[in-house]
């Protein structure tokens, strides 16, 4: 099968020519497998996709258009109203998500203590400091004040995750700088949730050159130079 290990991007299905030679083509967006209700996605034009096959389907088919252009994974699940975000609520934003990602690291780590492999041996003897000076705010719903409190008084217990979650994302390529799509995963998956997320990562890139560098996300997370 000459279509075997040629890889296409998201949105495209390789095709072999009657010659045998594999190419690229848009995946007709009516072929896609069907999908459960919860893997239904929102799209940038604030249209639901029975899943993200249909919508990168459908963006390939618009390619070379303004359409296509502007359209993109927005977020998970089926598309709904979105509130909009406060400037006492964006100010507010990064506390939660530097304790949220703390929170993941320690949950790796206690699943690491059983199964390995969430973590490499570099990134558990980082965690593990972290771990074991976490035992003061319990995970779950804290008030801002106090979120605010724990950050100044253990300011070095979050610099880490902040750290480890921008070369999680840096992936396509490791530049030391997030595009739009590097950035997708995590913030469709949380926009349903937390709505400031997409105004936080647009006030990130300071320069407003659509990528934010590494120097940037630990600005916006309050880590100092």
């Amino acid at each position: 099968d000459p279509c075997r290990n040629f890889h296409c991007k998201r949105g495209k299905v390789c095709h072999a020519s009657k010659h045998g030679k594999p190419s690229c083509v848009c995946q007709d967006p009516a072929a896609c497998p069907s999908t459960k209700d919860y893997e239904h996605v929102c799209g940038t034009d604030n249209k639901t996709y029975d899943g993200t096959c249909q919508l990168f389907g459908t963006k390939c088919q618009l390619e070379g258009t303004k359409m296509g252009q502007q359209l993109h994974l927005d977020y998970m699940g089926s598309c709904k109203y979105i509130p909009h975000c406060t400037d006492y609520e964006v100010d507010q934003f990064p506390l939660r998500m530097r304790d949220w990602l703390k929170n993941i690291l320690m949950q790796y780590y206690e699943r690491d203590l059983d199964t390995s492999g969430f973590l490499t041996e570099k990134q558990r003897s980082k965690v593990k400091k972290i771990y074991q000076n976490d035992k003061r705010l319990a995970v779950g719903d804290h008030a801002v004040e106090l979120l605010l409190h724990d950050f100044e008084k253990n300011y070095h217990m979050y610099v880490y995750p902040v750290h480890w979650q921008f070369h999680q994302l840096d992936q396509h390529p490791v530049d030391r700088l997030l595009t739009h799509s590097e950035l997708a995963p995590l913030r469709a998956s949380l926009v349903p949730m937390e709505h400031c997320i997409t105004r936080f990562f647009q006030e990130c890139d300071g320069d407003q050159d659509k990528l934010i560098g590494l120097k940037e996300w630990c600005h916006c997370f309050g880590i100092k130079e």
